[in-house]
């Protein structure tokens, strides 16, 4: 054997050798090469996406537990929570006899809960919305969904769909018409009734003009958060004709001005509103002090406004919003006598 045979042979021991390549061969064809090199790479992509799998699969395993130790956090807070109430309801109940005991008066009797009946039970999420469109918090600290429910059925029953949603039975048009401030309990909730049926179909009206008018200007979208403006401003006002307890100085003139907006007097409706924005209050003008020396009477003008219907901001905000709906409802309803309107 010569040189060149005994360095082939080396030179072939040496060379690597593909486990799918037959040493008997001598020759291989060019598709089995790309097949060989083919089935790796597939091998390889497989053995990446089990690479891939097995760490999603870690990761969901430690996001599963994550979220089971959060609810287990939050039932154990919730049920420390529940338990804190229950201690603090007791103590204070056991201070409340200890006192009623020391004073001589008799004990109280303890009222049982009652239950809430499933037929009348309201999902959670809807529950949640009627709290918050009656400005009330959706949940109180450590209460659940029963007594939740529970204290939404003594805030008041169903809410009236409208530009401000009211607990008070709204009336028919025909039925608006207001006289005077009744003395009677059940004519004052009637008139309350009236009052916030009127000023509901003002708002009704306006928000449906605006609608129609609606456009991209300047001007639109003013009148659009003027009227957005009156109906928060009014707010307050529907609750206290929900409650009862506006006072007669601030109700006798509004009965006065939507009595005169009914009968399409706006110009007697803004005396009105004038009278009670205004009133007979004693107002700076010009100068009122000059130097060390004090103009006559000028103690009045402190006199007068410690008890002022404008000193107070809810009120103020509300009388202005009537007085737009004011300015609306001669547009939408005009008065027969030009001299009606107001500038």
């Amino acid at each position: 054997m010569d040189f060149a045979s005994l360095m082939s042979k080396e030179i072939a021991k040496a060379r690597p050798q593909s486990p799918a390549t037959d040493p008997s061969k001598k020759y291989l064809k060019r598709a089995e090469i790309e097949a060989e090199r083919k089935a790796q790479y597939l091998a390889e992509q497989r053995a990446i996406e089990a690479e891939r799998e097995a760490k999603l699969a870690q990761k969901r395993k430690r996001e599963e537990e994550e979220a089971e130790a959060n609810r287990a956090r939050e039932e154990k807070r919730r049920k420390l929570a529940e338990e804190s109430r229950r201690r603090r309801e007791e103590q204070e109940a056991e201070e409340e006899r200890a006192r009623r005991k020391r004073l001589g008066l008799p004990e109280l009797v303890k009222e049982k809960s009652e239950e809430v009946a499933e037929v009348d039970d309201i999902p959670d999420e809807e529950l949640i919305e009627k709290l918050r469109a009656r400005g009330e918090p959706i949940k109180l600290f450590g209460e659940t969904h029963k007594q939740r429910l529970r204290r939404f059925r003594r805030l008041g029953v169903v809410m009236t769909t409208g530009p401000i949603p009211t607990s008070l039975e709204l009336v028919d048009e025909k039925d608006m018409k207001v006289e005077a401030v009744p003395k009677d309990a059940e004519g004052r909730k009637y008139l309350f009734r009236q009052l916030a049926s009127y000023f509901t179909m003002v708002l009704t009206e306006w928000e449906q003009a605006l609608e129609k008018e609606k456009r991209d200007t300047f001007a639109s979208k003013a009148a659009y958060n003027a009227m957005v403006q009156s109906k928060e401003s009014m707010t307050p006002l529907f609750r206290k004709f929900e409650k009862g307890d506006i006072e007669d100085g601030i109700l006798e003139p509004i009965v006065e001005i939507v009595k005169a907006a009914q009968e399409r007097r706006y110009v007697d409706a803004n005396d009105g509103y004038l009278r009670l924005s205004i009133g007979k209050a004693a107002w700076p003008i010009g100068v009122t002090m000059v130097g060390i020396h004090e103009r006559s009477a000028r103690e009045k003008l402190h006199e007068s406004d410690k008890g002022h219907v404008m000193g107070d901001e809810v009120t103020r905000k509300y009388l202005q919003s009537i007085k737009r709906c004011l300015s609306f409802a001669q547009v939408r309803w005009p008065p027969e006598d030009i001299r009606q309107l107001m500038g």
